[in-house]
């Protein structure tokens, strides 16, 4: 196959880890745009906010206050989205009004102290102090018998719904597995069932061999725009060994994964020259007590922002209908990404 037609001729791209397909109209970039293009406002957010929920010392909104904690700092939803508590029951008419209750244990951690201070200018040191409280936290939620799957995520930026500046993310730890990970999980099994072999392994050794998708790697990990990626810069991150969850960490990777998650970072917010919005999450195995040795450790970056800080990507019309598209191509955002450099823009002399 000619490998200029991806770049030029509409096509449908398959995701194998969730089997749904995205259209790509490359086609489509050529045409001129006429909305307004803005450079954002500089970030000056104070070290510590008085007024936020978030800084240590500072009452919540709920009325608990915060304790001056000097480190990475865990606590309960106040506004929990799932209650541990919650009365079990279940509707189901005809098959067609069907409900079941779910219950769960919703905790947010906030990096650090600093009101001012997100992953792409913390020093490795205090990514690593994260890091460790999402692989506690996750071993923790996990060995909770009822709790079958821990999501760690962080929603960046009030564009992604983020209701507090100060850097932070959440943990919800669910009764049941939720659907992208059962669908990827039927993905890695039917492919290990079939070849042998893991569906991500075999997919990060064709990207480290081509590297036109390629953004960023090291000893433990790598990023990349997927081949099949719907958001203009979204990225997978994927460890190089097979591995299932945080728990299993070997050597340095920690570490390694600290180093990743602020070369990605900073490359996003060297792009529009701004703090770049995203939703992102680690998708490790199921906490039922199971082996899961197909499954491969990752994480996936969910930007919408498409030509500038203020231009983004929206989910309408035939995506909301029939399925995703987009019209920057994975090779082309992959080479956006890679040219920016990794010394972050507030940082240069």
């Amino acid at each position: 196959m000619d490998a200029s037609l991806l770049q030029e001729v509409p096509h449908r791209r398959l995701n194998p880890l969730t089997r749904d397909w995205v259209l790509v109209s490359p086609h489509r970039t050529k045409r001129p745009w006429l909305g307004k293009v803005e450079k954002p406002a500089a970030s000056n957010l104070p070290e510590y906010d008085p007024t936020c929920y978030l800084c240590p010392g500072n009452e919540r909104a709920a009325g608990a206050r915060n304790p001056k904690y000097t480190s990475t700092f865990v606590f309960d939803n106040d506004y929990a989205a799932l209650l541990p508590n919650a009365p079990d029951f279940e509707v189901d008419e005809g098959g067609l009004l069907v409900a079941r209750a779910e219950k769960g244990i919703c905790r947010v951690i906030c990096f650090s102290p600093r009101h001012d201070l997100t992953i792409p200018r913390m020093s490795l040191g205090v990514i690593g102090e994260v890091i460790g409280v999402w692989a506690a936290e996750y071993r923790r939620l996990g060995e909770i018998d009822w709790v079958r799957h821990v999501q760690i995520f962080e929603n960046r930026g009030a564009l992604m719904g983020a209701s507090n500046p100060h850097p932070h993310c959440q943990i919800w730890a669910n009764a049941t597995v939720p659907d992208l990970p059962t669908k990827e999980l039927a993905s890695f099994r039917a492919y290990h069932e079939a070849k042998k072999s893991c569906l991500l392994c075999d997919y990060l050794q064709m990207e480290l061999t081509r590297g036109e998708r390629m953004i960023c790697e090291n000893d433990g990990f790598a990023a990349v725009i997927p081949f099949w990626a719907v958001w203009p810069f979204e990225t997978l991150l994927m460890s190089k060994r097979h591995f299932a969850s945080m728990e299993e960490f070997a050597g340095g990777e920690a570490e390694l994964l600290a180093d990743i998650l602020r070369r990605i970072t900073i490359r996003y917010d060297n792009l529009f020259e701004s703090s770049f919005p995203y939703s992102m999450g680690f998708h490790q195995r199921p906490t039922d007590g199971r082996d899961y040795p197909e499954w491969h450790f990752h994480a996936h970056y969910f930007p919408p922002l498409l030509r500038s800080a203020k231009v983004q990507k929206f989910m309408v019309g035939y995506e909301l209908l029939g399925n995703p598209q987009r019209d920057i191509t994975a090779e082309a955002a992959a080479k956006r990404l890679r040219e920016v450099a990794e010394i972050h823009h507030l940082d240069r002399v």
